[in-house]
């Protein structure tokens, strides 16, 4: 448990602290006065990449996945104050507002205990009960739910006042309606079934009949049960889909005994006044009103969790991807492979610039493929060729044993590059604007390239649905996907610092504090003033203010500053601090940079203050002992087998070299350079119980997988991580 740390006296509760502190501090399990400080931040504007970086004294050093928590459940907590502020206003606006209503609905803790509450009073279509009530009925549905006392008229009496052209059945049914709408909006019912659904609810999928043969990817779930409670998020969303194509029916209810013996222990009594009828009334309200809500309820409530689960995991695949091991600076050949239309050829300086530009046809006659040998070879030694980057799509594998079998020198590095949303890239509108003169398939060219050099840099720049490490993304809530994804993406782009000279748009976009307009600014600036000199100078860019420059100059990096603090990952407001530990040492901030054992004399005890406390000196000193610190790995060359080209030259039991391009919830997918992934099922991970498929590998990893099985026929390839 966290123990809370004072806050200094400058640091006061806000209103809004106050009032969702204690709430998301019950909700996450994080210490009253950290939550407090998080929300201030937030409202200030901080960035939640700034403060998890640069405000560890006053969050008690919360991690972004923490303070990205407390941002939405603060943001889930106001929009239930807004909507218990709209159903108060209707409320009194309609005159049905008491003081015990207005006391349960400010007590009340979520969405649906608002929904429960309001649900007799919401305005609502005409419904059957409220036609029997017109028609005078009420009091007989009074008299059917309680039986009238002396002083009150009987059934019997009450169906002899019912109007002449209305029949006893009819009178019955319309006071049946009546009963069963009651009953629907009872709130202990609800709240009963409520429970009863989501602990004994059955999910049943099955085939609709005339689509037997069209939903043939859907088998496994032509009658298909299992308890609500323990589907696996991926099967649902499976399931659903499989309902939205119109190949599945689907229900969520647990056995209606069940359901129907807690109603009537809720109404029926020794007062009722005419049993029969109310369970009648009881039946028709459950199939007709009840089920079908508590059912939406839970399918809302099972697709969220479902929805979520698919996040983190696409989330979770894309941090790895866009951390993935860049090579560097390094120049690079990259190829766009085909086989009629040939490859594209690009030759890319350090910087990811485009020198040149060609197309080769190493796959078709032997006179083109002399002709693509030469072009190659002269172009490497021309540009100096540092490493070759080839596209995994078609004839990618083919065009890689062209250029592994010509008489390169052996310090080039080459390379296969997953090639997912390059054609996404090259007809944007990002592409467009670097290249508006060159064809789409060499932009997409490009793009492989530069994903060597630098797969973030370069991945920013593309819709990350399009990268292909989803899971059902087209399926779950789009709005909180992009949000998922997006703070994904800025996390990604601020761990790792972005140069401040060279940076695209799209990088700079992601920058804690910056956003396309003050990017567009930047690269504005830079253009006309030939770059910038130092991290200070971005305080002349027009619209970027003392706010934005605090929360994005410590993730900018300016190599060609002279102060060297402005290369490295220590936040400008924190100079002084390291000017004055080189001042005691009676040195300049350059050799107290470059001299680890000068470091080390450091207390860093003594500089403590206020506003700079303990967790930011110990980054501050991990800065000066790895200036501008990449938190990525080290690139490291990747080769499939050299005689593995096609499908069919699997065989159950190889050993193979593979890359994992997607990891799930039931296993992972992982390339063999086949032009088709195959699966690692959960079960097959390792040799040990696995509940996690994340627990075991990562996207873009490096492995040697065993097949297991071989279905040419639908393209399917079933591999494993086991020893045997």
């Amino acid at each position: 448990m966290q123990v809370p740390d004072p806050l200094p006296a400058q640091y006061a509760m806000t209103t809004v602290a106050h009032t969702y502190t204690p709430a998301i501090s019950r909700h996450l399990g994080i210490a009253d006065n950290h939550v407090t400080s998080t929300l201030q931040l937030l409202e200030d504007g901080g960035t939640v990449p700034f403060i998890a970086r640069y405000r560890k004294e006053r969050t008690g050093s919360l991690d972004e996945l923490q303070i990205t928590a407390i941002r939405d459940q603060f943001q889930l907590l106001q929009e239930i104050d807004k909507r218990r502020s709209a159903i108060l206003n209707s409320l009194e606006k309609e005159g049905h507002l008491t003081a015990d209503l207005k006391t349960s609905l400010q007590r009340a803790e979520n969405l649906t205990a608002l929904e429960d509450i309001y649900l007799p009073y919401k305005p609502k279509r005409r419904t059957r009960a409220m036609i029997a009530r017109e028609s005078g009925l009420e009091p007989l549905a009074e008299a059917i739910y309680t039986r009238p006392n002396a002083q009150q008229t009987s059934i019997s009496q009450l169906l002899e006042d019912i109007p002449a052209e209305m029949s006893h059945d009819e009178a019955y049914a319309g006071a049946r309606d009546i009963i069963a709408e009651k009953i629907s909006e009872h709130q202990p019912t609800r709240e009963s079934l409520r429970k009863l659904f989501g602990q004994k609810g059955l999910i049943h999928s099955e085939v609709v009949k005339k689509h037997r043969e069209e939903a043939a990817k859907y088998r496994d779930y032509f009658d298909w049960q299992e308890p609500a409670l323990k589907v696996a998020g991926h099967r649902l969303l499976a399931m659903l889909r499989g309902e939205k194509d119109k190949f599945l029916r689907i229900s969520l209810r647990p056995p209606v005994e069940q359901a129907l013996e807690i109603i009537y222990r809720f109404h029926i009594n020794s007062k009722t006044g005419d049993i029969n009828q109310l369970r009648k009334a009881i039946e028709d309200g459950y199939t007709r009103l009840i089920a079908p809500s508590m059912e939406n309820e839970l399918r809302k409530s099972l697709k969220e969790r479902a929805d979520n689960e698919a996040i983190q995991v696409f989330a979770e695949n894309l941090k790895q991807l866009l951390l993935a091991a860049p090579l560097g600076q390094k120049r690079v050949m990259a190829l766009d492979p085909g086989f009629r239309t040939g490859a594209k050829l690009v030759c890319l300086d350090a910087q990811g610039s485009l020198l040149e530009n060609t197309t080769v046809y190493p796959t078709q006659s032997a006179a083109m493929r002399d002709q693509a040998e030469a072009t190659v070879l002269q172009l490497v030694q021309k540009h100096r060729i540092e490493a070759i980057g080839i596209g995994n799509g078609t004839a990618g594998r083919e065009t890689e044993a062209f250029i592994r079998e010509l008489d390169l020198p052996a310090a080039i590095i080459i390379t296969m590059i997953n090639e997912d949303g390059a054609s996404i890239y090259s007809a944007s509108e990002t592409a467009r604007a670097e290249f508006p003169d060159l064809d789409l398939t060499v932009r997409g060219a490009i793009s492989i390239g530069r994903r060597l050099q630098d797969p973030l840099a370069e991945l920013v720049k593309i819709d990350p649905k399009s990268i292909g490490v989803g899971q059902y993304q087209h399926d779950v809530n789009q709005t909180a996907l992009k949000q998922g994804l997006d703070d994904v993406v800025e996390q990604c782009v601020n761990s790792v610092g972005v140069e401040l000279n060279s940076a695209s748009r799209e990088l700079l976009t992601y920058v804690a504090g910056v956003g396309p307009l003050l990017a567009e600014k930047i690269l504005n600036y830079r253009q006309q003033k030939g770059g910038f000199t130092s991290r200070k100078e971005l305080l002349k860019v027009e619209r970027l203010g003392p706010k934005a420059f605090e929360q994005c100059a410590g993730f900018l990096r300016v190599t060609a500053s002279s102060n060297p603090l402005d290369r490295s990952g220590v936040h400008p407001e924190s100079y002084g601090v390291v000017k004055r530990m080189a001042k005691d040492l009676n040195i300049d901030t350059d050799t107290l940079i470059n001299s680890p054992a000068l470091q080390q004399r450091i207390r860093i005890e003594d500089y403590v203050t206020v506003e700079t406390g303990l967790p930011t000196l110990g980054d501050i000193m991990e800065e000066l002992r790895k200036p501008g610190r990449d938190p990525r790995p080290e690139f490291s060359q990747f080769r499939f087998a050299e005689n593995i080209h096609k499908i069919e030259d699997l065989e159950p039991g190889m050993r193979l070299p593979a890359i994992i391009t997607n990891v799930t919830k039931f296993g992972a997918f992982a390339d063999l350079g086949v032009h088709q992934d195959g699966l690692i099922h959960i079960s097959q991970l390792a040799d040990r119980f696995v509940k996690d498929p994340s627990e075991v590998v990562h996207t873009r990893q490096q492995v040697t997988v065993r097949v297991l099985e071989v279905d040419i026929p639908r393209k399917r390839i079933s591999l494993s991580l086991k020893e045997n």
